[in-house]
């Protein structure tokens, strides 16, 4: 019995969509590549519940004739490509023809569209692959897609769906991706009725500082260089705009977005020894290259692109971005200029007979051992120091034998000493029944501020100190929509945050002693982005890990005797004493028998 047989093709086009469509940002990068191609001078973008209800994408493009739009729905059907050789000097974004068949086979599709050669346009409207309507109506010259319940028919697709804020933020990152590589075309994006971007058309630097604010273009330097094998054109941070996260970096070539790691790495070779090692800077680098020379058929986000000079254009870019951090004079360069010093006299030779050398005087009949020593000062009622240390042995016993859990204190406060001391300004030590207990400073600190911002932001009683002045925070349109939707949570913590529209709001007040609110509300933000659930308690923990790692002492910092009392005693008060938020140890004990046979 025969039993292969051919998949229908409702059932081909889903599986198709598993590869194409993967979220509703998916379906608004599809739309917007197609209406660019279109050769549209504006695209409107309109999204409900972060695409999961409803995606709109209209544009002014030359439209679609009633065939057209018809076979527009159809698998493998494009006006892209006519033959495998066009895949080598492809001038368009698509070209593959499976867009819109996948996406017509996971929703409820609606096509409103009209040539300029045509009086009346075309309403199309399909469900999971099928065609329910088409109609005659008046519509103006361009297209409108209207893309309804995405993964209707896909409820487990659907359910994987991340948070309406994960998910706008995919949107926004797509919409900035096409609109920065057109400077031409007008775009604007409106969520829930909010309009969160208008972008005029205009050049590749406005268009940037469209985008990401006005503060972008004073830390970009222009770069621009022409060879016989690639012409590389666009903007490179400048080394003091390097930043630890959420650096803006973007690859494009004719005019699609690319991930390529090697030139990334191109970019980031030219600041080798001009910014600190692990931060990043901002850039926006495009290559034209002649599209024989790469491949973009290779995964179907046509992210990843294969060159077939990329070792020499790696060079090219590395120079490029070199040449561009010289010619501007981003380079420290070696001051020569004593104007004004003091001036150190140098030798110049001559008779040295008069000069004495420094001598040092010695007390040779000095013994630091002799009773009779004037000097010595011995520690009476020395018992009395290790009074605290008493009771602890049972203690330490079930910490070995882990009868303790996490979240269990480990010493109570009459089991260990009162006398403290730092060593190297890392650790504190501090003795105890069993031996000698060394911690972890910064650890100690960084878990002890965790549970405090924990705390406050369940039971909203941060105290907030303003600002003399307040401070504006100019984010890009995705960050500034992670902001918003975690706004509550970070005024509990005692940021006083206020939106002034658009991506830009106002601090006028933050935490007592907090400094540099700016930053710690920027990497907030960062760090609130990389996390992929929505649940409050993780946006809790990632919100308290920052500010906690921000706030905690230093490696390094000298501590005064009341300052280790105070974290040694505040650090057996928590819930968790033995891990740090990040789960590090923070403290271990040297066992005295190990001390003992140190000296054995």
């Amino acid at each position: 019995m025969d039993i292969i047989h051919l998949l229908p093709d409702s059932v081909a086009n889903q599986i198709a969509a598993g590869e194409v469509v993967q979220r509703p940002a998916s379906v608004i990068k599809e739309l917007m590549e197609n209406a660019v191609d279109a050769g549209a001078s504006t695209i409107d973008v309109l999204v409900q519940d972060a695409g999961r209800t409803s995606i709109q994408v209209i544009d002014d493009g030359k439209g679609m004739s009633e065939t057209d739009a018809r076979m527009a729905f159809e698998r493998h059907a494009t006006s892209k490509i006519l033959h495998a050789e066009d895949l080598f000097k492809l001038h368009t974004m698509g070209f593959r023809g499976e867009a819109l068949a996948s996406i017509a086979a996971v929703a409820q599709v609606r096509l409103t569209t009209r040539t300029a050669d045509q009086d009346l346009g075309v309403r199309l409207s399909i469900e999971g692959s099928r065609f329910v309507g088409q109609e005659v109506c008046s519509c103006p010259v361009g297209a409108n897609f209207e893309v309804n319940n995405l993964f209707f028919n896909v409820p487990a697709r659907r359910k994987f769906l991340k948070t309406n804020q994960t998910e706008l933020g995919n949107i926004i990152q797509d919409f900035e991706r096409i609109a920065l590589v057109n400077p031409s075309v007008t775009f604007s994006l409106t969520s829930g009725g909010n309009s969160l971007m208008q972008l005029p058309a205009g050049s590749s630097l406005q268009r940037i500082v469209n985008i990401f604010g006005k503060k972008m273009s004073e830390q970009l330097l222009p770069v621009q260089v022409e060879t016989t094998l690639v012409r590389i054109s666009g903007f490179v941070g400048k080394p003091e705009s390097a930043r630890k996260k959420g650096a803006s970096q973007y690859l494009f070539v004719n005019g699609r977005f690319m991930r390529h790691p090697r030139f990334h790495y191109a970019v980031m070779e030219a600041f080798n020894h001009l910014i600190p090692e692990g931060e990043q800077v901002p850039y926006f680098i495009f290559f034209p290259v002649d599209p024989a020379a790469i491949d973009v058929n290779i995964h179907p986000t046509k992210t990843e692109i294969k060159f077939e000079n990329e070792q020499e254009i790696w060079s090219i870019v590395v120079a490029a971005v070199r040449d561009a951090l010289g010619k501007f004079n981003a380079v420290p360069t070696i001051d020569f200029d004593v104007e004004g010093r003091p001036d150190i006299p140098t030798y110049q030779g001559g008779d040295l007979s008069g000069i004495k050398a420094p001598r040092v005087q010695l007390d040779v009949s000095y013994n630091p051992f002799s009773t009779h020593s004037q000097n010595r000062n011995p520690v009476r009622h020395w018992e009395k120091m290790f009074e605290g240390a008493r009771g602890m042995e049972q203690g330490a016993r079930d910490m070995e034998q882990g009868l303790l859990t996490p979240n269990e204190t480990l010493f109570p406060e009459a089991d260990r000493s009162t006398q403290h001391y730092q060593y190297k300004g890392q650790y504190i030590l501090t003795a105890v029944q069993s031996g000698l207990m060394i911690v972890d400073q910064r650890r100690a600190h960084e878990r002890i501020l965790y549970e405090r911002y924990l705390r406050q932001m369940q039971e909203h009683n941060a105290a907030t100190q303003g600002l003399l002045f307040p401070e504006l925070l100019e984010l890009s349109p995705s960050d500034a929509a992670v902001l918003t939707a975690m706004l509550d949570d970070v005024r509990a913590l005692g940021f006083d945050i206020s939106s002034l529209g658009g991506s830009s709001f106002s601090i006028g007040g933050a935490p007592s002693g907090q400094d540099d609110p700016l930053s710690v509300v920027r990497e907030m933000v960062e760090s609130v982005k990389q996390q992929d659930g929505g649940h409050a308690d993780a946006l809790h923990h990632r919100l308290a890990l920052v500010l906690a790692r921000h706030n905690a002492i230093e490696v390094g910092e000298v501590l005064t005797p009341v300052q280790m009392e105070n974290i040694i005693g505040d650090l057996f008060q928590c819930e968790n004493p033995n891990l740090s938020p990040t789960g590090k140890t923070i403290l271990t004990i040297l066992q005295q028998e190990a001390i003992d046979k140190m000296f054995s």
